[in-house]
């Protein structure tokens, strides 16, 4: 008898009479796809956290390579996503603590900046609506800024929130109510 393996399918089989026998993809496929699949949304997350282009990418790149190493301690491959986003979001926090000074300076430069002229077109106002939103984002405090940015931007549910962060839903709930309150009130004060 022959055996013919697939590996991008994970199947062998031996005969064509025989069942299928599964075969785990390997640690550099699985993370390969994963890859693909997960690093854009995990780098824009990141970004918008640490407000950092190039900081999100390190933080990404420091997770998938944590990924990379423990994977064999991985029970469950299909929560490696789950663990991907904790790991950004708890790598964003430590990346915040370490530049909390200068993030002050920059705040007090950013506050200070003359508004750009309006302009006709509708696209260029949109983007001007979203900038004054990641920038009041940006001014709230920082378990209010990773609930809104999970919740509203990666689109994750309360309960996923509240285990990526690792509070309780109700907490999850008052901060994205404080956040809303406070992006509306500033907004509105703006507008």
């Amino acid at each position: 008898m022959s055996v013919f393996v697939r590996r991008a399918g994970a199947v062998a089989m031996q005969a064509a009479d025989e069942v299928p026998v599964p075969v785990a993809p390997s640690r550099d496929a699985a993370i390969t796809a994963l890859f693909a699949a997960e690093a854009p949304r995990l780098t824009a997350v990141a970004q918008v956290l640490t407000g950092d282009r190039t900081a999100a990418e390190d933080l990404v790149q420091d997770a998938f390579v944590a990924l990379y190493r423990r994977w064999s301690w991985i029970r469950d491959k299909d929560s490696a996503s789950g663990y991907l986003m904790a790991a950004v979001v708890n790598g964003s926090k430590r990346t915040l603590r370490q530049r909390y000074a200068a993030r002050n300076v920059v705040h007090r430069v950013q506050s200070q900046r003359t508004p750009d002229a309006p302009s006709a077109e509708a696209a260029a106002l949109v983007v001007e609506e979203r900038r004054a939103v990641l920038d009041v984002v940006a001014r709230l405090p920082m378990r209010q800024r990773q609930v809104v940015m999970l919740r509203y931007y990666a689109d994750h549910s309360e309960e996923e929130i509240a285990e990526i962060l690792g509070i309780s839903r109700g907490s999850v709930k008052r901060h994205a109510s404080r956040a809303l309150a406070s992006l509306t009130h500033v907004l509105e004060a703006s507008s």
